[in-house]
């Protein structure tokens, strides 16, 4: 283990630079913003497809884990105003009703190479879907262009998790071009205000005695983290899990509220074993409802009444976006401190590498 405050040690561990990633998000968030602002109206998407719940029905985007959860993001951002139902879909198959022109399909893949990403996008243009690809390149690029389906393209030399900026941002632009939400152009701004705020708070050069996120990963040395999330901090709670797993190289787990209240809560009856190694974190938000913010409240009690560790932290900002973003920023750089206090370096994916290496083996 290595001290926090240690942070000129920090790039002996961190050989590809994922803290500064991390600290990148605002950066990146600003920066797809204006790139979505340039290219959304070359897309000429509005013709293609129409606007949102006129022609265009409904929104389906296909990916796989870093380049798919922009997509459950957007999904939970605009649930009170897109009148066009919105599914993230991963895996090689499209559900039947995935069909006809009125559906738009999104292929998002940060490399263009995911191969469920592929299969999917193949099957919507077979279906004579309406298609965009979302991503820097490779082969998804390559068939959309063949396919005459537009592609909206970024550069961010990084592993998928780190190019969230583009992946999520990248999509909010692109509904508000169609008509699906009102303009984000103010609340983007905000989130990245906050974000940086939020750093002066949070970042690196800030000691653990007063860094809250340096803190909470140390809390979860030894522990397994569950996140809760309600609402609009579901998938944000989802990228809280699937950080911890990719960066500090960790088993976790999220739950979504109220759905936990009606199964998760029964198994704290039997924690004797939990109450050593479980952590749970509670990801709040100004957007929670009355009955949800009762439902945190003795949901925390029941946890404590168990001897199981619960901590809540808090959303930054007024909107939407700035909310998410906030405990995004947030959850990012915990994660990345976990694996720095543990001596692991963030970037490497080992066993998704093998993974896939097996899996071209075995390619028919």
């Amino acid at each position: 283990m290595i001290d926090l405050d240690a942070i000129e040690q920090f790039a002996t561990i961190d050989k590809q630079s994922m803290l500064a990633h991390a600290l990148n998000l605002p950066l990146t968030c600003a920066d797809a913003w204006e790139l979505g602002q340039r290219e959304c109206p070359q897309l000429d998407l509005s013709r293609r497809v129409g606007r949102c719940g006129d022609r265009l029905r409904q929104i389906v985007i296909t990916g796989m884990g870093g380049s798919a959860i922009g997509g459950d993001l957007l999904a939970a951002l605009v649930a009170g105003e897109c009148p066009c139902p919105i599914l993230v879909q991963r895996g090689y198959e499209l559900p039947a009703f995935v069909s006809g022109p009125e559906t738009l399909v999104i292929g998002c893949s940060h490399s263009g190479n995911t191969e469920e990403t592929l299969s999917a996008f193949g099957q919507a243009r077979q279906r004579g879907t309406a298609l965009l690809a979302l991503t820097t390149g490779g082969e998804i690029s390559r068939l959309a262009d063949g396919w005459g389906a537009p592609v909206l393209r970024y550069a961010y030399d990084s592993q998928p998790r780190a190019a969230l900026g583009y992946s999520f941002i990248l999509l909010v632009n692109l509904l508000c071009h169609l008509g699906c939400t009102a303009d984000k152009t103010a609340d983007l701004s905000e989130a990245v205000e906050v974000m940086r705020v939020l750093q002066t708070e949070i970042g690196p050069a800030v000691p653990v005695v007063t860094n809250p996120a340096k803190r909470l990963a140390g809390q979860l040395m030894e522990r397994l983290p569950v996140v809760y999330g309600a609402g609009l901090m579901e998938p944000v709670a989802r990228r809280w899990k699937t950080q911890l797993n990719e960066n500090a190289k960790r088993w976790a787990f999220f739950e979504p509220m109220p759905e936990l209240n009606h199964n998760a809560v029964v198994g704290y009856e039997r924690s004797e074993r939990l109450r050593a190694w479980g952590s749970v974190i509670m990801l709040r938000s100004r957007y929670d409802s009355q009955r949800i913010q009762a439902r945190w409240r003795i949901t925390r009690e029941l946890l404590l009444h168990e001897g199981v560790v619960a901590d809540q932290v808090q959303a930054r900002g007024q909107s939407r976006l700035a909310q998410m973003l906030s405990l995004i920023h947030y959850g990012d750089l915990m994660s990345v401190y976990l694996a720095l206090a543990s001596n692991v370096d963030p970037t490497p994916v080992t066993p998704i590498a093998y993974l896939k290496e097996q899996l071209e083996r075995e390619a028919p």
